[in-house]
């Protein structure tokens, strides 16, 4: 054992460094994502969320700095990433819209443009039912939309960045709820 750990210092050294590195960068990062959310009062499922991508990209940032470090050959590596990515290039590119609204429900919590309460409208000619809307939770995925008369809309994240949307203050709408002009 004692041979294996003076073999390898250098290695272990350096492993452990990252793991270190990781962990201070991680929990840096989730503070600062919690202070952002508590800042901008917004919803905690959505606070997690977001710290757990963030999580997520630096353990795999790790896992390639620890192949780095352990000397794995760069052309067997370039092979089976080149295969991985191949296939995960062709799964994404069948299932692009998950990854797009993905990104923008990360991008929806750091822009904060409207939170959950809001009351909004949604300019979308495509968009069968017109009108404003109740922000009731956004997801990772989607947003859920409240219309007056009880009827719940899921409407994808990355639509929401896509088309123009009005935040309605309160002094905005009558006591019927319908739109003051």
């Amino acid at each position: 054992m004692e041979d294996v750990i003076f073999s390898y210092k250098n290695e272990l050294l350096a492993s452990l460094i990252t793991l270190v590195v990781v962990l201070i960068l991680r929990f840096i990062t989730y503070k600062a994502v919690r202070k952002v959310g508590s800042i901008s009062d917004l919803n905690e499922a959505r606070i997690r969320l977001v710290s757990k991508y963030i999580s997520f990209g630096y353990w795999v940032l790790a896992v390639l700095a620890l192949i780095l470090i352990w000397g794995v050959n760069i052309k067997e590596l370039g092979l089976i990433l080149s295969s991985v990515f191949a296939v995960i290039g062709v799964a994404l590119f069948a299932q692009w819209s998950i990854l797009s609204n993905v990104t923008a429900g990360i991008i929806l919590f750091f822009s904060f443009p409207f939170k959950i309460g809001d009351r909004i409208q949604i300019m979308d000619k495509d968009l069968e039912t017109s009108g404003t809307y109740l922000i009731e939770d956004i997801k990772a995925y989607h947003i859920h939309l409240r219309r007056e008369n009880g009827e719940l809309l899921t409407y994808p994240n990355n639509l929401m960045l896509q088309k123009a949307v009005c935040v309605i203050a309160d002094e905005d709408i009558d006591n019927d709820g319908s739109d003051a002009i």
